[in-house]
């Protein structure tokens, strides 16, 4: 599970890290993925704070007890985040879900719904402390995309410039780049500076011209002007 304690959480919402589990460079094909098996997905839960100790105990047991049910929740899990990607990323790039990816994540959301209990938390909030089922991880994923998608700005997801994580945008001025200015901010920061030295002292070696403008011969103030005797 080590490698799921070391993921980064920097999307601002569960649905868009849950996204975020695999990854890989903008523009090419996933090469990283966070999610192999399904004790990784519980592992994931309890890691985001989606699941409490108790269900995590509980759904590892049930997943024991059940592997054929495990497998195939796990499946349920990829295909949810695949959907969930191409809606997130899509937004990201500027467009528009297509219909029938968002009539999928309606169905999955009132199967969340259907398993959920209303809990007043400083009003009244949906939670699941009474699905024992062993897809309890992925109810509160599906919800957190309809919040997303609701209530939010959604100009505002964007996509990292550097690793292709998606992120809410919660800025004044809505400038952030980053998944975060640690990682990829401050890697594509090195980038330039390396970028900028290299470039400068191919300028400054000795011989090199390319940066130098030619320049007439000096002329010869003694010699008589042009036509002159």
């Amino acid at each position: 599970m080590e490698t799921v304690t070391r993921m980064r959480l920097v999307g601002g919402n569960l649905a868009l890290d849950f996204v975020n589990t695999r990854v890989g460079p903008p523009g090419a094909a996933p090469d990283d993925d966070v999610l192999t098996s399904y004790p990784e997905l519980v592992a994931w839960g309890r890691y985001t704070g989606d699941l409490t100790d108790a269900e995590t105990t509980a759904l590892r047991r049930r997943a024991r007890a059940d592997a054929a049910g495990a497998d195939a929740t796990f499946l349920r899990a990829l295909h949810t985040r695949a959907y969930l990607d191409e809606i997130f990323q899509g937004l990201a790039a500027g467009r528009s879900p297509e219909p029938t990816t968002l009539a999928q994540l309606r169905d999955d959301e009132a199967d969340a719904l259907a398993h959920a209990r209303l809990d007043p938390d400083g009003g009244f909030a949906w939670t699941w402390r009474d699905d024992h089922s062993l897809a309890r991880p992925l109810r509160p994923v599906v919800h957190a995309a309809i919040g997303l998608l609701t209530t939010a700005t959604t100009e505002r997801i964007k996509r990292c410039e550097g690793c292709s994580f998606v992120f809410y945008d919660e800025s004044k001025n809505r400038s952030r780049r980053w998944c975060s200015m640690e990682d990829c901010g401050t890697a594509e920061k090195m980038r330039r500076y390396v970028a900028a030295r290299r470039s400068r002292l191919i300028r400054e070696r000795p011989g090199n011209t390319t940066s130098r403008q030619p320049t007439e011969a000096p002329k010869d103030l003694t010699a008589p002007p042009a036509g002159s005797t």
